[in-house]
């Protein structure tokens, strides 16, 4: 039975973090009807499958970029890494997650800029874009073990704005990467960004990762070991975009962020943690979700480049750590 005091401090953590609030909103969302700027939520899941939610944690809202750390994971399980390798690097670009920019060979620096995102996009087999939807929405599901759909309105105010994207795809499709139509590659990567969760859902879907690809809520295996232990490893490298050096050193986790204010973080055999915050710092990462971040992973010792103890045990000062 996960610690009471996990609830506990979920909610200290989310008020102390409630005092920041600057920063914008992603632009798509003044397109995007009764939405929160200032929302607030986060949730817990164990390998054990405890779910534990404090603030809004049952409000929706997009998947976004954490989208492009799931879609990683089916290319790899489907086509297997040296496939995958051959498209797509594994390196932080140090530039910002829409730049114009390749490595020397034409591949994307990453999967989880959106050039990388693109191009698993267009790694996940299907014969039409309704079937490589189709597996992709099976998958999430099964991560988070609940039924997750794509929101429309979410899904035409991102078409609106995804100039840059196509562009994206045929700077790819001029190299010789893509196998797919560079339009349809990019409709189907904002349809992915357009899945909506909850925090609960989405600290479930951490979750299985944190257990080796296997969902500690329904049981099923979701994906290889070795898929996760890649995924997981490029988003402790480049899941914070340009900002990912600082991300390791103050938190320390795997973790991907998206536009929508979404952030999930893991920690391998432990948990998977999710936060929602719709405002943006400059990198375009939720800044009130990095300071809970930040907050719970000196409170709870979850590091994982630092000694830390079970999630159900305390600490000697009497806090909780995993």
């Amino acid at each position: 039975m996960t610690d009471p005091r996990v609830h506990e401090d979920l909610v200290a953590t989310l008020e102390e973090a409630r005092e920041f609030g600057w920063g914008e909103p992603a632009d798509y969302l003044r397109d995007v009807q009764r939405r929160d700027h200032d929302a607030l939520a986060a949730a817990v899941c164990t390998t054990d499958g405890e779910v534990v939610g404090a603030g809004q944690h049952d409000r929706t809202f997009a998947l976004q970029s954490v989208s492009k750390a799931f879609t990683y994971a089916v290319a790899l399980q489907e086509c297997g890494l040296d496939r995958v390798l051959a498209f797509i690097g594994v390196e932080p670009s140090g530039e910002a997650f829409n730049e114009l920019s390749q490595l020397d060979d034409g591949r994307p620096f990453n999967p989880l800029i959106n050039a990388g995102a693109i191009m698993a996009q267009g790694l996940v087999p299907g014969d039409t874009l309704e079937e490589r939807e189709q597996l992709l929405l099976e998958r999430y599901s099964a991560l988070a073990g609940d039924d997750l759909q794509v929101s429309e309105e979410v899904l035409r105010a991102e078409q609106v704005r995804a100039d840059r994207n196509f562009a994206l795809a045929h700077m790819l499709a001029s190299s010789g990467m893509l196998t797919y139509d560079p339009h349809e590659v990019v409709q189907g990567y904002l349809r992915q960004c357009s899945v909506e969760v909850t925090t609960g859902q989405l600290a479930v879907m951490g979750a299985t990762f944190a257990s080796g690809g296997r969902n500690p809520v329904t049981g099923e295996r979701v994906f290889e070991e070795r898929v996760v232990q890649q995924t997981l490893s490029v988003m402790l490298t480049c899941g914070m975009y340009d900002a990912s050096g600082s991300w390791v050193t103050q938190v320390g986790l795997p973790a991907k962020s998206g536009v929508s204010g979404a952030m999930l973080g893991v920690v391998p055999g432990s948990l998977g943690l999710a936060t929602w915050s719709p405002r943006l710092d400059s990198h375009g990462n939720s800044i009130r979700g990095v300071e809970l971040f930040r907050r719970l992973s000196d409170r709870w010792d979850l590091h994982v480049l630092r000694h830390r103890e079970p999630l159900s045990q305390a600490g000697d000062d009497g806090a909780t750590t995993h």
